[in-house]
């Protein structure tokens, strides 16, 4: 079996880190250059940067602090908020990303997806979707969480794997910032429904969460924010922990 990914996420607003519930009420969680550096420090797997009011702000995602966090780590490094044009794609992998996320641009011009795969790898292309359970199952919203597309998550999630999408960040609107832990039943069905490794984000809040998404659920990765900015759960630990409990985890990259 494959280790199991832990990823902290970095949303950055005004070139600060912050952190709310549900996409809103957000407080701030620190600089996110430093907070890369401890992450990396730390033995994270892989670091997710997501400029969370570029699409709404209408302005690509702030290079310089992009650039600055790359010099910062030395593993896996994804960057999201903005990105319209395979332009775009090119500018964030010359500043230091290693993969990018794309969510509103990609739902408005799905072929966004396959220019990118083609010039640069689907390697390099993740998928994020923002989902929200309704009484027409769970749907996709666009613009930081704001608009509802309309788009059933798991259909949205099949067509983005066609289009070239390698990867999916997928969060739970009505999980996210709670807490509360994972909502399993959506990570699953999408898990399930494309042949791509699945990002599952939103609602971690113990280590017991992080250990029944990977007991239950297909998910190859967890993602969180608030337990790791705020120090409710030290990533060294969980990782040990969750490997005491025969999830495989990448170990050698802990410092003692």
């Amino acid at each position: 079996m494959l280790a199991k990914r832990i990823i902290p996420c970095l949303d950055v607003k005004d070139g600060r880190t912050v952190k709310g519930t549900g996409f809103v009420d957000l407080r701030d969680a620190g600089d996110p250059v430093e907070l890369a550096r401890i992450y990396r420090d730390q033995g994270a797997d892989e670091l997710v940067f997501l400029d969370i009011t570029a699409t709404n702000e209408k302005r690509t995602t702030l290079i310089s602090l992009v650039a600055a966090v790359a010099e910062e780590i030395d593993i896996p490094f994804t960057v999201g908020g903005g990105i319209r044009s395979v332009a775009d794609v090119a500018a964030l992998l010359e500043a230091g990303a290693d993969k990018v996320s794309i969510n509103s641009a990609a739902i408005t011009n799905p072929k966004l997806l396959n220019e990118a795969a083609e010039r640069f790898g689907s390697q390099c292309i993740v998928l994020a979707i923002d989902a929200k359970r309704t009484e027409k199952g769970w749907i996709a919203f666009e613009n930081g969480g704001r608009t509802n597309t309309g788009l059933d998550a798991i259909d949205w999630a099949k067509l983005g794997v066609r289009a070239g999408a390698g990867e999916i960040l997928l969060t739970s609107m009505d999980a996210d910032g709670t807490n509360k832990g994972f909502d399993l039943e959506l990570y699953q069905a999408i898990a399930e429904a494309v042949s791509v490794p699945v990002i599952a984000s939103g609602g971690a809040g113990s280590k017991k969460h992080f250990l029944q998404l990977f007991k239950e659920c297909d998910a190859d990765a967890a993602l969180a924010a608030s337990v790791f900015h705020f120090k409710r759960i030290e990533i060294p630990e969980l990782k040990k922990w969750l490997g005491k409990h025969d999830i495989p985890m990448r170990l050698e990259q802990i410092w003692n």
